[in-house]
């Protein structure tokens, strides 16, 4: 997956569950601001101090506004693979936001999303410090939260959507793969509409890496325990699993009928070719050569050679070159 689809997940995955995200990684701000009564989502690109400038984009800024008249604009980065991320830049980025929006507490935030461990030689630098004869004259930090940090199974019970559909991104054993998928799945199944269901159980399975061959077990892993919403939950993944499988086979058909169409096609463009230059003898030689080349790329290219051939050898030999 390319980190721009990555990214495009994970921003709709904040667009619909901007309440739910704030209250896992900021719960201050509620206790200190009270409750939520705007979200907007501002604009992505940051001005530019020039025109020369290099393109900037933050990956989701929120502005929220509370009840008790604060606003907190909050900045959150997406990072699959670390080497991208660059503190310098989350910093301009904070400042340039802080800057645009004077009386908003400006959060910077950065999710790091890959289910590895990192080389201890390796450091993410997390703060800044530019500091001189007892003086700081710059400190900057950031909410950091690295998903692979956090223990899938600490998470079973939580009542966050948000949270259910990342588990998968979580850490756990090899052996917990099907609780955890199962825990995913069955947890939003309860908590969200069936139409964010839909979108994000197809979250689940991306990022969970679901095979094929390990669907139907998933099915059985579901409704073997018993649990409220376990029996609709497996119906409807069978019945997913299903449609899936027939679309899939719908698009291999029409596929398959688009070739044979287009083989047709360019068959019945070379005898009309043949039998014009060659006439009926010809075309008898050049038909029989022509009548097993499924290839229709081969085909459409024999129609060019046929057309400015000068006799049925040179369309021969042509076939025969190609073999």
């Amino acid at each position: 997956m390319s980190q721009e689809s990555h990214d495009h997940n994970f921003k709709n995955l904040l667009a619909d569950f901007p309440k739910e995200a704030l209250e896992w990684i900021l719960p201050k701000a509620r206790e200190k601001f009270g409750e939520v009564l705007k979200i907007e989502f501002i604009r992505q690109e940051p001005k530019k101090r020039r025109l020369s400038d290099t393109h900037l984009a933050l990956d989701m800024p929120i502005l929220f506004s509370f009840e008790k008249g604060q606003i907190l604009l909050w900045l959150v980065e997406f990072q699959e693979d670390k080497s991208r991320f660059s503190i310098h830049r989350l910093l301009k980025y904070t400042t340039d936001s802080a800057e645009a929006y004077p009386k908003a507490t400006v959060i910077p935030t950065v999710l790091f999303t890959d289910r590895r461990k990192w080389h201890k030689n390796k450091v993410i630098l997390r703060h800044l410090n530019i500091e001189f004869g007892g003086r700081t004259f710059l400190h900057f930090e950031y909410v950091f939260v690295k998903l692979f940090d956090l223990n899938a199974r600490d998470y079973y019970h939580s009542s966050n959507p948000l949270i259910k559909i990342l588990l998968p991104k979580m850490n756990y054993e090899p052996e917990e793969r099907a609780e955890v998928i199962r825990q995913a799945l069955l947890g939003l199944y309860k908590l969200v509409t069936p139409m964010l269901f839909d979108k994000y159980s197809d979250f689940i399975d991306i990022y969970a890496e679901i095979r094929d061959d390990e669907r139907e077990s998933l099915c059985q892993e579901i409704d073997g325990h018993k649990e409220e919403g376990s029996a609709m939950l497996m119906q409807y993944m069978r019945d997913k699993f299903s449609q899936e499988g027939k679309q899939e086979g719908k698009r291999e058909g029409r596929q398959e009928g688009k070739r044979e169409g287009k083989q047709e096609a360019f068959s019945e463009s070379l005898t009309v070719i043949f039998k014009a230059k060659f006439g009926s003898k010809g075309l008898k030689t050049l038909q029989s050569k022509i009548k097993n080349i499924a290839d229709v790329g081969k085909l459409k290219n024999l129609i060019e050679v046929a057309a400015k051939a000068a006799s049925p050898q040179e369309v021969l030999n042509f076939i025969e070159a190609e073999k």
